[in-house]
């Protein structure tokens, strides 16, 4: 009977040439800890801590029993009962985890022997057997997490050997994507960083080797408060003397389309993306989404959307920090500042200005500085970085019609009719993540020496990204104040917005555009946030507001399903709407605000 067993992803299970489904999640667990065992009995006692973690129920034995049987009428004989335990017997490789090892090795060994041709090939195997994260989809639980974390850092270690193996083999310009794509999953493997230094180097963007050494260098000091090690710091010192040593016989070859295609001058390369934030928790996924959407879709475009103060323009502009070097051609970043009123034409005539196009020559209409504009961006790397938009008619003739530019859309709302453009959607932060963006700012022992105060500003910050940025900068302004006063003034009635206002950052502000963009889109849905504030903690549903109103209930309805998408309430089913945290207080300050006639707004007669 032929076996093939697969873990580094999603569990497969091929028996004679037929995939198999193995059954239920526990048992997907039960036969992969067996297989990472394979050949040697795992107790029962084992296999009981994989299914069911630390807390066995008493029918754990019947119960793996009963796996075991259903497994066996599989892989029959393969799967061997022991006195209290079982045993998987697997051949040669019919693990993939087996084959991954030995891919490994050989590429090591040719890697150390100079034969850097035959490390790419063996390597470039090994890590074309990942589909995923290892064990994806398994119950996690300290019996098996070891095995699949052991894993992730091998496939790590792997992924830079190859790259290793194909900066010797003169691949550097090849490799650049790679390399920003693992960084951006994993913005602390200094191997990594110094690869992307020295193939940016050879590639000639001797500036951009030295930024990738700051982006290093910050990532080191905002995660973890260190240094670069020696190995870095002197590379990034040889970068700086210009070393000959640095240099690759094929450095100076570029592709037949390179050598043909022309050159924009220096000076008109547009460099337009504003800094990216020092200190950045959280968000890794959805960053690794853009990246991937941006190098790799076909379209190269995606829309990020998300609440007010979710971090949206950060994940966008971090993304874009991270492909730049994939688009040497230009990185052009307009922000349309959250305004409905802008039209695609404006945003088309200040991207062509970007790009060279003297202000007196761009056309009047709107068609024909579409048609400018993918004629100057056809086959070349531009990236393009749109923030504040509100429609998708304000950026659908920006959508990249063949290769070459990429598109990244920060929306304030989800935005549909962008055909095939996928879109990454910010949901709020986790009360993990959020004590990590704190403690990052002002020290973890500052926040464990409160634990309760710092659950209370958690919970009151409700996941925004921003709130918590604000919190923690008043704590890291001001030493002496405690975690609890400030939770405390937080707490004070209808105070919190002012509390998560500090400098040039309001929670307030932020609420206020958004809320102004979707209020002056249509008349109803400014009425609806109105009648919302006056009870800020209710519900409302459709055709009882539509009967307050006096409008039909199908208008009332999409203007809350308009709502929905641009975060400023959600639905509370089954019926009903609701204004999340944060959003409740500012749209009762509005219900609140006095006429010119010193009354409360109320909603507009119907």
């Amino acid at each position: 009977m032929q076996v093939d067993l697969r873990v580094l992803g999603r569990m497969q299970l091929i028996v004679e040439g037929a995939t198999v489904t193995p059954g239920s999640v526990k048992r997907q667990a039960v036969l992969a800890a067996l297989a990472l065992a394979a050949n040697r009995p795992v107790s029962l006692n084992r296999l009981s801590e994989v299914a069911w973690g630390d807390e066995p129920p008493p029918s754990a034995v019947a119960n793996l029993r009963s796996h075991a049987m259903r497994l066996r009428k599989v892989l029959g004989d393969r799967l061997v009962a022991r006195p209290n335990a079982y045993e998987l017997c697997l051949a040669d490789e019919e693990l993939d985890v087996d084959r991954f090892h030995r891919l490994a090795r050989e590429g090591r060994a040719d890697l150390a022997a100079g034969h850097h041709g035959s490390a790419v090939a063996s390597l470039t195997g090994a890590l074309d057997l990942w589909r995923g994260r290892a064990g994806d989809g398994l119950p996690s639980g300290p019996a098996l997490d070891g095995h699949w974390a052991s894993l992730e850092e091998q496939r790590l270690q792997v992924f830079e050997e190859w790259a290793q193996a194909r900066l010797a083999v003169g691949e550097h310009g090849d490799l650049l994507g790679d390399l920003r794509r693992h960084l951006a999953a994993h913005p602390l493997r200094e191997r990594a960083w110094g690869q992307l230094m020295l193939a940016l180097y050879r590639c000639g963007d001797v500036p951009a080797a030295l930024t990738a050494y700051q982006e290093a260098r910050a990532a080191l000091d905002e995660h973890l408060g260190i240094e670069p090690g020696e190995d870095l710091i002197a590379l990034h010192r040889s970068m700086l003397d210009r070393s000959p040593d640095l240099a690759h016989g094929d450095s100076t070859q570029s592709r037949p389309d390179e050598r043909s295609r022309p050159v924009t001058p220096a000076a008109l390369v547009p460099r337009e993306l504003p800094a990216d934030l020092t200190t950045f928790v959280g968000r890794t996924r959805e960053v690794a989404d853009v990246v991937a959407a941006a190098c790799g879709g076909r379209p190269a475009a995606v829309v990020v959307s998300g609440p007010a103060g979710s971090g949206r323009t950060a994940v966008g502009v971090r993304a874009a920090h991270a492909v730049a070097a994939e688009f040497p051609e230009g990185q052009v970043f307009v922000d349309l500042g959250s305004r409905p009123s802008v039209t695609s034409g404006e945003v088309l005539g200040r991207v062509l200005r970007a790009l060279g196009v003297p202000a007196d020559e761009v056309p009047e209409d709107v068609d024909e500085r579409a048609g400018w504009y993918r004629t100057r961006v056809a086959g070349r790397r531009i990236l393009l970085v749109l923030d504040g938009v509100i429609r998708a008619e304000q950026v659908r003739p920006l959508v990249p019609a063949g290769p070459g530019p990429a598109l990244i859309v920060v929306g304030l709302r989800k935005l549909y009719g962008l055909d095939d453009v996928p879109s990454v959607g910010l949901r709020r932060l986790t009360d993990s993540e959020a004590l990590a963006l704190l403690a990052a700012h002002v020290g973890a022992d500052r926040l464990e020496a409160e634990p309760a105060a710092t659950a209370k500003l958690i919970r009151l910050c409700a996941g925004s990204m921003l709130a918590l940025r604000i919190a923690a900068a008043r704590l890291a302004s001001r030493p002496d104040l405690s975690v609890g006063v400030l939770a405390e003034r937080a707490d004070d009635g209808r105070g919190r917005l002012d509390v998560l206002a500090f400098g040039d950052l309001s929670v307030r502000a932020s609420l206020a555009t958004r809320v102004a963009a979707v209020r002056a889109t249509d008349e109803v849905t400014g009425r609806i946030l109105a009648l919302l504030g006056e009870s800020p903690g209710a519900s409302v549903a459709p055709e009882q507001t539509a009967a307050r109103l006096g409008v039909p209930a199908e208008r009332v309805w999409r203007a809350l399903e308009g709502l929905v998408d641009a975060h400023l309430v959600y639905r509370d089913e089954p019926l009903g709407y609701r204004l999340p945290a944060l959003v409740s207080d500012y749209v009762a300050e509005l219900a609140a605000r006095p006429t010119r006639t010193g009354a409360r707004a109320r909603p507009v007669a119907a």
